[in-house]
């Protein structure tokens, strides 16, 4: 590095501290980066690249930004996965020998991003730590912006800890190295995951972090992710983590497991097609009114509960606020003004809350008082025990109100920050710079009158200080002697006095005073409310909680949803039930509702079939949504529910490439099925949509009997099976458990009306070439495969296989029979439809005439009975 200038080498000894991470390196208004650095960067941000002399004739890539507007800029690096290191100036430039003393004060990661503005205000932002003691994986996950720890362990087994990772969709991964390779492969919850490989913490660290009480009740596994994730945290944040005190230590089996192709496949936050909120179950429910309930809310759909007592507990506080419109709504109006006090909270602990942060944080804190006192008049003994002994916090309130003025300015650094009365110190500095200004306005008259000058001002700028202007055209009526010139200007002169000079001093020093005090008058409120962040948070906690609630009740009341009824038997059974979002979406059209009867004494597996297009998928999903809306204590839409609480729901629904991983379709599918035979127990939900799609048909059924049979035999969970294997209708037969039921459509000369409806029996068509010329497919292609598919009904073209398992061999014997004895006619060319036997033409004139709404079952027995006569002759 010889021939560097002072600066770079400084630069370069600075970088090597974060090799990893883009470093802003400040110099006075900008920060600036070098080298790679600078090329990258300049890429990435759309900036310019240029030059600057690094000593000898080398000359050095470069760019910058300003720093005032730095937290765009690297906020759009951090979107895309970079770290950034920040480097500032730590010691005063005036004392400096040398180049001034500069340090990494923070680095900021995809997990631990603090400015709101980088934020989504409803969703959390984790980090995740990863790693492996012994036969056991621990995983920790950290919201460093409200302060949120969460930690828990389970067996090795990968698929379990994806699905762990997949709740919190961190944007960033750190850990035990060879872990973290093995999750990057599965990683399909970001696409800018950052992934650190780490080691963990000392031990007296970490107890001066959380408390020895707190750490001893972590297992191994637990214990070293939790160390491995703070200090990363604390390397890199190189500041006081007060707000991330508590570790919040769980069992995986607490909840309902909902694995990624499931949360995907149900849309419970997003929709499938474009990954926006709107659309999705989290959209529909989402009636929160501020930034913490919406994130709780959230976490409880990802988390649905395993445990009636909490399950009920929370119905019971959603039922109060479902039946008490004015209270709901009294409690809406309270919670609406609040900001989000988990993330102000966590400025306060990082020291970088604002005047406007303070102001926020006690009109939020307000408000606990009277919500306090809704809840506990509310007579529901789940929202009493939230609320019960709630601190409100009013002692800190109270000195914020007494300390920060109504409307601070932005910065912290300008003055205006504190109310008059607070310091007898600040006030009297306060004085004497009003009544300097008073003493210079009064001047300024005077020295007006005695030149006779009337355009003479005084101004003040940081160069000069404090100046009498006067023009040119009339420096001739000044004086000689008494003043002083400073500058010169265009068409002006500025002059100063000795009694200027002097008051100038005083001035100047009353403002330097009164703007240091007030800083540090801050600082010390700022660092009393640090010593407090524990209270702010419950507080902050209560209020999650209880926004929560409103806002499931807001949704069930709107939607006149009901409370199901939670059992911990077998039986599920929903009367008039409806797929939630579904509905809300189709505005005011009808929708049909279905029931669902999953038992164990009778049929605990429906094999569904029916055309596409006719609601068979979107019924299988509502069965799923109502039983995750029931567990995490939301009423349910549907005329009555009873609903068992599901350990797990495994959903296989559409089609899905995976490109990347080279597998198809067919492959995707069968590592779901594979995964359902292997962690589905009798408490599952399996939903399974167009069984055996994907490869040949007679494949295709076989594997689709083979699964149905093992759901059935070994697993023994309620499962909704649809398929258009309409052959595999025998198995009701064979199964005791399984039943056929289907979606009824209508069919009135050439028009097919879907129904939407499940009913009893099997489906004898799928109606496909019909769906495919509803999307507009050419009339040729229509009439084509009318064609082919007569071909194939009367004549089986295609071989057999040679051997078919067991049952399947039956059910290709299984032919939908012929009205008529006339065998199919061909189509009319170009019609895409089939010509009707005159037979079939006769009868469907009679079908067109008959008033079926005044038909009685006598007259239509008869008729039927004309019909077979006439058709005979």
């Amino acid at each position: 590095m010889a021939g560097y200038t002072p600066m770079i080498l400084q630069y370069l000894s600075v970088k090597e501290q974060a090799k990893d991470a883009f470093l802003f390196f400040r110099l006075g208004d900008f920060y600036e980066m070098f080298f790679e650095d600078a090329i990258h960067a300049s890429r990435e941000l759309e900036i310019t690249l240029t030059g600057r002399e690094g000593g000898g004739d080398r000359k050095i890539p470069m760019c910058g930004v300003p720093y005032h507007s730095a937290e765009n800029y690297i906020s759009r690096l951090v979107d895309k996965g970079y770290k950034v290191a920040i480097c500032e100036q730590v010691e005063d430039p005036t004392a400096a020998k040398g180049v001034v003393r500069r340090e990494i004060v923070r680095i900021i990661t995809p997990g631990t991003v603090m400015e709101t503005k980088a934020l989504d205000g409803k969703t959390n932002n984790f980090i995740a730590a990863v790693v492996r003691v012994g036969g056991m994986l621990g995983l920790a996950a950290c919201d460093l912006s409200t302060g949120e720890l969460y930690v828990t362990s389970f067996p090795e087994q990968m698929e379990s800890l994806i699905d762990e990772i997949n709740v919190y969709q961190p944007s960033e991964l750190i850990g035990d190295g060879s872990l973290l390779d093995k999750v990057q492969a599965a990683a399909v919850w970001s696409r800018h995951l950052a992934l650190t490989p780490r080691e963990p913490m000392e031990e007296d660290k970490l107890a001066a972090q959380y408390g020895e009480e707190e750490l001893s009740r972590l297992s191994g596994a637990r214990y070293r992710a939790v160390s491995v994730l703070t200090g990363y945290l604390d390397e890199t944040q190189k500041r006081s983590l007060g707000h991330v005190r508590t570790i919040h230590s769980y069992e995986p089996n607490q909840y309902m497991i909902l694995d990624h192709y499931t949360r995907r496949n149900l849309e419970l936050t997003e929709t499938v097609r474009d990954r926006n909120k709107k659309g999705s179950l989290l959209w529909l429910l989402d009636r929160t009114q501020t930034s913490m309930g919406a994130r709780l809310l959230r976490r409880w759909i990802d988390k649905p509960l395993l445990s009636k007592a909490s399950v009920e507990a929370r119905l019971d506080a959603v039922e109060t606020l479902y039946l008490d419109l004015i209270l709901r709504d009294d409690i809406r109006a309270e919670l609406q003004p609040i900001y989000d006090l988990e993330r102000l909270v966590g400025r306060v602990a990082f020291g970088n809350a604002s005047g406007r942060d303070l102001n926020a944080l006690r009109s939020s804190l307000r408000r606990i008082p009277r919500l306090t006192a809704l809840c506990g008049q509310s007579g529901s003994k789940t929202l009493q025990a939230v609320v019960e002994g709630t601190d409100d916090c009013a002692d800190l309130a109270d000195l914020i109100e007494t300390v920060i003025v109504d409307e601070p300015p932005v910065s912290i650094r300008e003055g205006g920050l504190i109310r008059s009365g607070y310091d007898d110190y600040l006030d009297q500095l306060r004085e004497a710079s009003t009544n300097g200004k008073k003493w210079l306005a009064e001047l300024e008259r005077q020295e007006r009158e005695a030149t006779g000058i009337k355009s003479l001002k005084i101004g003040y700028n940081k160069v000069f200080g404090y100046y009498l202007e006067v023009s040119k055209a009339n420096l001739g009526m000044l004086p000689e002697g008494r003043y002083e010139r400073k500058q010169t200007l265009a068409n002006a002169e500025r002059f100063v006095t000795p009694e200027l000079k002097e008051k100038e001093r005083l001035i100047l020093e009353a403002e330097d005073k009164m703007i240091d005090l007030e800083y540090e008058k801050f600082i010390e409120l700022r660092d009393h409310l640090a010593l407090h962040l524990h209270r702010l948070q419950k507080a902050a906690g209560v209020i999650a909680e209880l926004d929560a609630y409103q806002s499931l009740a807001t949704v069930s009341a709107e939607r006149r949803f009901a409370r199901p009824r939670i059992s911990e038997g077998y039986d599920l059974h929903i009367e008039e039930g409806k797929h939630p979002v579904v509905e809300a979406m189709m505005d005011g059209a009808p929708f049909i509702a279905n029931g669902t009867s999953l038992l164990k004494d009778e049929q605990w597996m429906l094999l569904i079939t029916g055309p596409n297009m006719a609601g068979k998928s979107t019924y299988m999903r509502q069965v799923a949504l109502i039983c995750v809306m029931a567990q995490i204590g939301c009423f349910v839409p549907a005329k009555s529910a009873v609903v068992p609480l599901i350990d797990r729901i495994f959903t296989r629904i559409g089609a899905a490439d995976d490109l990347i991983g080279g597998q198809s379709t067919f492959m995707v599918e069968m590592k779901d099925i594979q995964t359902m035979t292997e962690k589905a127990t009798s408490n599952s939900l399996v939903i399974i949509d167009e069984l055996g799609r994907g490869t040949s048909t007679g494949e295709g059924m076989a594997i689709a009997q083979a699964v149905i049979e093992y759901v059935h035999h070994h697993i023994g969970c309620k499962a909704l099976v649809s398929t258009h294997f309409h052959e595999l209708a025998h198995l009701e037969e064979s199964l005791p458990s399984l039943a056929n039921a289907r979606m009824a459509v209508e069919e009135s000369g050439d028009n097919v009306t879907f129904l939407r409806r499940l009913v009893p029996g099997a489906a004898s068509t799928s109606y496909g070439i019909y769906c495919a010329q509803l999307a507009g497919l050419p009339q040729s292609i229509i009439g084509r495969a009318y064609e082919l598919l007569d071909g194939s009904e009367s004549a089986r073209i295609a071989p057999e296989p040679k051997k078919l398992p067991d049952g399947v061999a039956e059910a290709r014997a299984i032919v939908q029979l012929s009205m008529f004895d006339e065998p199919a006619a061909a189509t009319e060319s170009g019609s895409g439809r089939r010509k009707a036997s005159p037979k079939a033409e006769q009868l469907a004139d009679e079908l067109r005439k008959l008033d079926l709404f005044n038909l009685t079952p006598m007259q239509a027995m008869q008729w039927l009975n004309d019909m077979k006569i006439k058709l005979n002759q």
